[in-house]
């Protein structure tokens, strides 16, 4: 579907974020780094299927952010405290959202689109950030909040389809980053090992031009690496096919971004299977995951400088 290809042309919207706004923001006394952080309001959406929220929640929590979890239909319906404008990052979590019918993230999707859409793109316009686990990135690429080519966030480009191994796969797998990337979530990240457990993880583009634009605009902030770390089309480092080996991609100002592995499963460094294989002093302080979460809380915060 060439046609529906937005053609490269002036930024409009949201603006990437300066490295140099993140960077003053580190620069800050500890404390008021802590205050601000605090003061970043996440919303983590549950219900009907989403089974990855306390994990989501806890992992903003951890870095020091506020997440509220809200059902998807209090927030679809009007009932909750709070409306999406009202927080600075929006957490899609994973699990399997009505049941997956009909497609992985579709009947999520449309619900979004139908009933939440004009506020979900207000909040895009305002600065706010979103991240999308498994699941949520798979309802992120339906609605076309990735890849946002030229600030359309309506525009369904990308999907998620089935593995090429067909069934769900768990298993753990490494990324390699993109540090020219324009994603807020991943800034100085090289290579991170998380678990990966889907069944329709598979990257797919209207045209291979859409993938070649993401690959030039460094979009594809994340690849499935070998052992090698180089991004790899193999099974089973890369557990569904993808093209290119893609497993993560931002839209254009970085603040939104979407994968299929599970930093949110990553929050102790006992979660990794080599964790008993470590002597004491090599063991990280904390889960490898967490980093993506911290990055995104600390460019919320700077945000809000």
């Amino acid at each position: 579907m060439p046609e529906l290809v937005a053609q490269p042309g002036p930024q409009t919207g949201p603006q990437p974020m300066p490295e140099s706004a993140i960077e003053a923001f580190r620069a800050l006394p500890a404390e008021e780094q802590a205050e601000r952080r605090a003061a970043v309001r996440v919303l983590v959406l549950t219900g009907l299927g989403l089974n990855c929220e306390v994990e989501t929640a806890e992992a903003f929590r951890r870095v020091g952010a506020t997440p509220e979890t809200v059902h998807l239909l209090d927030l679809l319906r009007g009932h909750a405290d709070r409306g999406l404008t009202d927080y600075q990052i929006a957490a899609f979590a994973g699990g399997f959202a009505f049941g997956d019918h009909l497609g992985a993230g579709f009947v999520y999707a449309n619900k979004i689109r139908w009933q939440l859409y004009d506020q979900l793109l207000d909040f895009i316009d305002r600065g706010g950030l979103a991240l999308g686990i498994c699941n949520g990135f798979q309802m992120m690429a339906r609605l076309g909040l990735v890849p946002g080519f030229d600030g359309d966030y309506r525009t369904p480009l990308v999907t998620l389809a089935p593995n090429d191994r067909l069934g769900y796969w768990d298993c753990w797998i490494r990324l390699t980053f993109d540090r020219q990337s324009p994603c807020v979530w991943t800034r100085g990240l090289d290579t991170l090992d998380l678990p990966s457990r889907h069944g329709e993880g598979k990257f797919l583009t209207a045209g291979p031009e859409i993938l070649e634009r993401l690959e030039t605009g460094h979009q594809v902030a994340a690849h499935y690496a070998d052992a090698a770390g180089q991004p790899t089309e193999e099974w089973p480092a890369n557990p569904n096919g993808s093209p290119g080996g893609v497993a993560g991609v931002c839209d254009p100002t970085g603040r939104l971004f979407g994968l299929m592995p599970h930093p949110d499963a990553y929050l102790y460094p006992f979660q990794h299977p080599q964790w008993f294989r470590q002597s004491p002093s090599e063991r990280p302080a904390e889960g490898g995951g967490l980093v993506i979460f911290r990055n995104g809380v600390d460019a919320a915060a700077a945000a809000l400088l």
